[in-house]
């Protein structure tokens, strides 16, 4: 069981649900005069910013417009990109250009919500009774959260009304946008002076040094990146800042936790190697569904060909240079051949295939046995190895521990099973566990908000991107410790294998660290601001999703395949058109426009 202070985090952390916590305060009341006083007030005041991560919470934050659903996007970011897939089509609406200005959008009034609640506190530091260290602390924390509020309005938007006092609300429709430079630039600025500032501990589990690092590591190369290939200039003063903070995170913190199901599915992550801040859960306090969603028929969360694709063997050769694997050949067709000798994590991220038994004709049975072959069992045997009984064990069950009989499971040939159910054959796994079967909707799973498997990436594509900066003592500190996590030999600059695959506009090496961070990231919503941020999402998101390589026969023919044939890749969505550059900005609400100075982002007109 957890330690009685995990409920204090609970409290810290907050629901998503309690609107009380992103209440502001009015300037000026007798509320703040009490409320700003001494340390424990600035600190009790501060519990409410640790809302703004939404991390496995499924509440809703998003509001395109009418047609276009609700959706965390903490963690459906990337059916946006070219690696998730969902049941329906319209789910991925910046693919299929389904987006509309909306009037108004939780996307920009939630940051400056959180950007107000700052505000205040920012505002009252000087007037209160804490001493200079005190002072540069809670300024600190105050411009970290305001930080990670603008880095959401900026990486969406790109400029933005910069606020630094607490406004009244009907003061803000009358300002004008500032630069992308300005908004970027102070950014920056506030977070390095809260580097220097705050406390290198202030309490189990909340904002320090590290986790501020962290935010500068993601900030800098997001921004340093989006400058670089979108033609904006500036670029190397925010992949420095990203490449400074990302070396010092990885001096302090080496070593990570070797089993990287954990990092996702753990009941706790207090003290587990390389996670620099999380958000904790207890169940009947503070719970979440990601479980659920992978164990139930209403998740239909499935990666793509594409997704499966990018792991390794474990010799370090791509999928692409292996000619028995493509064009639907041996390995392809078959696939318990596809998923063997692979990077582990596919194994964690993937369900991988099994068949097994269940007594008589009992669907919903949470017994099972071995079929007889040994072929049905390779992954079963395997992932008791990798895993155990309440994480990732084979065979997968529904969250009443209803055994599944054979996967690719698939939902319309599920052999009267319609739960766990995938369209592309690759059914997401990264966030099944077993820690609470037989209650649905009700976990309990810590989920990490920064981890030092993202800060490794962060700084193998920054220091790439600086000119000259990589080198093999980069890669071993960054690229090759979370290969050897998945058990794959290391990336050897100046010896990589050729991947047929390879975008011809990426050089060899930065090819394989980006193919480094799709996986060591895959699931976590930062592929669809990758593909922005690098202005790829027109060559790599707007194509067909596909699937594994069936023969339609087998599946009763009521799987799709690409072209109309009777074998080849599944293809439910078809092919997109192609992504318009206005859509890598997002669309500014309508009423902001329309009630202030504010000037729409080019390309989107109101229908």
């Amino acid at each position: 069981m957890k330690k009685i202070y995990i409920l204090v985090l609970i409290s810290l952390f907050g629901s998503a649900c309690n609107e009380d916590f992103l209440e502001e305060l009015p300037a000026g009341s007798l509320v703040e005069e009490t409320t700003f006083t001494n340390d424990n007030n600035f600190r009790t005041y501060s519990w409410g910013f640790y809302n703004t991560f939404l991390a496995y919470q499924s509440s809703s934050t998003a509001l395109y417009g009418s047609n276009i659903t609700h959706f965390n996007e903490e963690y459906h970011g990337d059916l946006f990109s070219n690696m998730r897939a969902s049941s329906n089509a319209g789910a991925s609406p910046w693919i299929w250009q389904r987006i509309i200005v909306p009037s108004q959008s939780r996307l920009w009034s939630t940051p400056y919500s959180e950007i107000r609640r700052a505000n205040v506190m920012l505002d009252n530091i000087d007037g209160s009774e804490l001493d200079e260290n005190g002072k540069d602390h809670w300024r600190s924390v105050g411009l970290f959260f305001r930080s990670f509020a603008y880095f959401k309005l900026l990486r969406r938007y790109g400029g933005v009304p910069w606020i630094e006092t607490a406004l009244n609300d009907n003061d803000n429709l009358k300002i004008p946008r500032d630069t992308r430079d300005l908004v970027a630039g102070n950014i920056l600025r506030d977070l390095t002076f809260a580097e220097e500032h705050i406390r290198e501990d202030d309490g189990k589990n909340t904002i320090n040094v590290h986790v501020v690092r962290a935010l500068i590591s993601r900030f800098g190369l997001f921004e340093g990146t989006w400058r670089k290939y979108h033609g904006l200039g500036g670029e190397d003063t925010y992949l420095q800042a990203s490449a400074d903070a990302s070396g010092k995170l990885i001096a302090g913190f080496p070593n990570l936790h070797d089993n990287y199901d954990e990092v996702f599915n753990s009941e706790s992550l207090e003290g587990i190697n390389g996670i620099l801040l999380y958000k904790a859960y207890e169940f009947g306090v503070l719970q979440h569904i990601m479980t659920s969603r992978m164990r139930n028929s209403a998740g239909n969360w499935d990666l793509t060909k594409k997704a499966a694709d990018m792991y390794l063997y474990k010799d370090g050769t791509p999928v692409g240079a292996n000619p028995d694997f493509v064009g639907g050949n041996m390995l392809e067709r078959d696939p318990y051949s596809e998923f063997r000798d692979r990077d582990n994590r596919m194994y964690y991220t993937i369900v991988p295939p099994f068949q097994v038994n269940t007594p008589g004709d009992d669907k919903t049975s949470v017994e099972w046995s071995h079929t007889g072959d040994p072929a049905h069992r390779e992954y079963i045997d395997l992932m008791m190895g990798l895993s155990d009984a309440d994480h990732k064990h084979l065979p997968s069950s529904n969250w009443q521990g209803f055994v599944v009989q054979k996967t690719p499971h698939f939902t319309t040939f599920n052999n009267g099973q319609g739960f766990n159910v995938t369209r592309t054959g690759y059914k997401l796994f990264k966030y099944y566990n077993e820690l609470n079967t037989g209650i649905q909707n009700a976990d309990f799973s810590d989920a990490p908000i920064f981890r030092m498997g993202e800060v490794m990436v962060n700084y193998a594509e920054a220091m790439f991107e600086l000119e000259g900066a990589i080198s093999q003592v980069v890669a071993d500190q960054t690229i090759n410790q979370l290969r050897a996590r998945g058990g794959v030999a290391p990336l050897i600059i100046g010896a990589i294998t050729a991947d047929p695959r390879r975008d011809p506009e990426v050089d060899e090496l930065l090819w394989e660290i980006r193919r480094e961070r799709a996986i060591e990231l895959m699931g976590e919503r930062f592929r669809f601001d990758d593909l922005r941020r690098w202005k790829k999402m027109d060559d790599y998101a707007a194509k067909e999703k596909l699937g594994m390589y069936v023969v339609r026969a087998d599946l009763g023919n009521t799987v799709p395949v690409q072209g109309g044939g009777s074998e080849g890749y599944i293809s439910w969505f078809g092919v997109p058109p192609a992504f318009p550059d206005h859509y890598y900005l997002y669309p500014i609400p309508s009423n902001e426009v329309l009630l202030g100075e504010m000037e729409q982002n080019p390309g989107w007109i109101v229908q």
